[in-house]
């Protein structure tokens, strides 16, 4: 696939898939063997632990939408340049709800083969949104 189709299927995948929540899209554009980088501890591998990565997400930020500030794509890579916007209405984390929002940045790098997304390595900003959820202090804070 080209570099143009790879990055119109990484669009649709965060577009569709997390800020939306629709799974089918996961299943048209996410490989059965995806691998992600990090997952959290317990989830199971492949397209059905990404399944419960974004349904555990969207459970804890149901109204969770994403803005694509940039996409590059080279070679069978596409990176991605986002913020999420959400609401903490649920448990995340074993963290009960704040009924706060938060956005906060992620850049990703997708590797695509055979017209999938096969590996996803993302560095979000965990720290900005605990901090703006009140879960921890931000700097200058007590923590009391």
């Amino acid at each position: 696939m080209s570099t143009e189709q790879n990055k119109a299927a990484a669009r649709r995948f965060i577009e569709e898939t997390i800020s939306q929540g629709n799974m089918s899209v996961a299943d048209e554009v996410v490989a059965l063997d995806y691998v992600g980088h990090p997952t959290p501890p317990g989830v199971p591998p492949g397209r059905e632990g990404l399944k419960q990565v974004v349904t555990m997400y969207r459970s804890a930020f149901p109204d969770m939408k994403t803005t694509i500030h940039d996409i590059i794509a080279e070679g069978d890579k596409v990176v991605i340049r986002m913020t999420h916007s959400a609401t903490h209405k649920g448990e995340f984390m074993g963290i009960p709800p704040t009924g706060k929002s938060a956005s906060f940045g992620e850049i990703a790098i997708l590797r695509f083969a055979d017209g999938k997304i096969v590996e996803y390595w993302g560095q979000t900003d965990s720290m900005g949104m605990m901090q703006q959820l009140g879960i921890i202090p931000a700097p200058g804070q007590s923590g009391s």
